[in-house]
């Protein structure tokens, strides 16, 4: 049903239809806009190698306290904490704007990424159903893609995945951060369990991709141990991924302020640690800490007998956009359904 009043300053969200409140998802309200442009170019961003992302989505219901995302929402004069996680912009319209902006002349068929602000298969998607278009608009267009997602919602549209990787090539990454099932609805509340997320790599992999796990953000003093580090690759090894990102956690403005409220609140015999880690405005760990992590995890990655690599390594062992989308060579696979599909060494994972 709409709700006109559910906040305050409503007006500033660009191209507001209307907000949505339903009780199918509970505490959360859907802001339906019809969004100008899709494709974002993000030249450089973060150091990874591409130009071009989509998010369907701003906000997140999968609530991690630590989102690095959580300071954009302010700028749609909202909160980084609770209205992150509750007020989710919805860009009805986005396969169509992509798909419009994909037939440009000018559109040079550069690797696009989903899944770089806030996830496209967080809850919202079973609603709204954006993917589908999207992942169509992209292979219709010869445009290779990468998805990064936490939700298991992934596997709804697997068919239609591997179908456009017979065509474009395509990257897929399960973000799997926490293996203890109570730190993990604890600090990200709102995501599937670890287990859905590795069923959900196992049958990515089955369908004929190689898939990357995203072990991070890696948390001091509570996930950083040689015990948690190893049952984890352990389990992403028995789901069949083929590789791993790692790194440690870092705290932007807006997730910082949340994530040490949390701190405080569940652990706050480890505040004076994190102070000492990620002093003042600091966002990221000290380079002594990202190091010591590093030498920590590769002999891990090896006795698994995963590829891996630290995630501020990882524009240095990916190529980049161009090269990946010109070179990349293609292989043919069976896939469980015995159909072919193409894919190659993606352009980020």
């Amino acid at each position: 049903m709409p709700d006109a009043a559910a906040l305050p300053g409503l007006e500033r969200i660009d191209g507001l239809v209307r907000s949505v409140t339903t009780p199918d998802f509970a505490g959360m309200t859907f802001h339906e806009v019809m969004a100008k442009s899709a494709l974002n170019n993000v030249p450089g961003s973060s150091g990874m190698p591409f130009d071009w992302t989509v998010n369907p989505y701003r906000g997140c219901s999968h609530s991690c306290v630590y989102c690095f995302a959580r300071g954009t929402h302010e700028y749609l004069d909202l909160d980084a904490g609770r209205d992150f996680d509750s007020q989710v912009v919805v860009k009805v319209n986005v396969a169509e704007v992509l798909s419009k902006e994909l037939r440009r002349p000018s559109w040079q068929h550069e690797p696009v990424m989903l899944g770089t602000n806030t996830d496209p298969y967080q809850r919202a998607e079973g609603r709204y159903a954006l993917m589908p278009g999207i992942v169509s608009a992209l292979a219709e267009s010869g445009t290779p893609f990468s998805i990064l997602t936490k939700g298991t919602l992934l596997r709804r549209d697997l068919p239609l995945i591997t179908e456009a990787a017979a065509s474009v090539h395509v990257g897929l990454a399960m973000s799997i951060a926490i293996f203890d099932d109570a730190l993990q609805h604890a600090i990200e509340p709102g995501t599937p369990s670890a287990k859905a997320r590795l069923d959900t790599v196992r049958a990515a992999t089955e369908a004929g991709f190689r898939v990357t796990v995203f072990l991070m953000p890696i948390l001091p003093h509570l996930t950083d141990s040689v015990a948690a580090l190893d049952h984890a690759l352990d389990l992403i090894a028995a789901a069949g991924a083929s590789r791993v990102v790692f790194g440690a956690l870092h705290l932007r403005p807006g997730a910082k302020q949340w994530f040490m409220t949390w701190l405080e609140r569940e652990h706050p015999d480890l505040v004076p640690a994190y102070l000492g880690l990620y002093p003042g405005v600091a966002s990221y760990a000290p380079k002594g800490y990202r190091t010591w992590l590093t030498q920590r995890v590769r002999p891990l990655l090896r006795r698994h007998r995963l590829d891996g690599w630290a995630e501020e390594d990882g524009a240095r062992r990916a190529p980049s956009p161009g090269l990946a989308a010109r070179t990349a060579a293609a292989r043919v696979v069976t896939t469980s359904r015995g159909r072919t599909a193409q894919t190659a060494a993606p352009m980020l994972f």
